[in-house]
């Protein structure tokens, strides 16, 4: 059974970071490229960023381009997406999810098979 499980998420204020993790379970985590998302009240689930199965070729929507940074550990299964000099805006419930592929797809979630069960991220002050 494949898992997916997120965790790091919580209130911070304006400018402050966050560290979020996805550890994964029952599938070959290194042989596919994965995922984060995002889904604000009243959004559409937003594709974040992408990371190629061996942690080459990251991929970033604009508006976190230059502050968020996503890793992956393959000996421990897990993903990572450090959040810097975070906003209001990026206020949101978390997810992650693994793609089909070993390279990122596009940052459509109709391309990823996996998801975990999201974590929620608040930036306020």
């Amino acid at each position: 059974q494949v898992q997916l499980v997120e965790s790091g998420g919580g209130l911070v204020q304006p400018g402050g970071s966050l560290r979020l993790s996805c550890a994964v379970s029952g599938y070959t985590f290194s042989e596919y490229s994965m995922g984060w998302f995002r889904q604000a009240p009243g959004k559409e689930r937003e594709g974040v960023s992408c990371i190629s199965w061996d942690g080459s070729t990251p991929v970033y929507v604009d508006s976190v381009k230059g502050r968020f940074t996503v890793s992956r550990d393959n000996a421990k299964n897990t993903l990572y997406l450090q959040m810097n000099s975070l906003k209001p805006e990026d206020t949101a419930i978390y997810y992650c999810a693994a793609s089909r592929y070993l390279m990122c797809p596009t940052l459509r979630a109709i391309e990823f098979v996996h998801w975990g069960q999201g974590t929620q991220v608040n930036v306020s002050s």
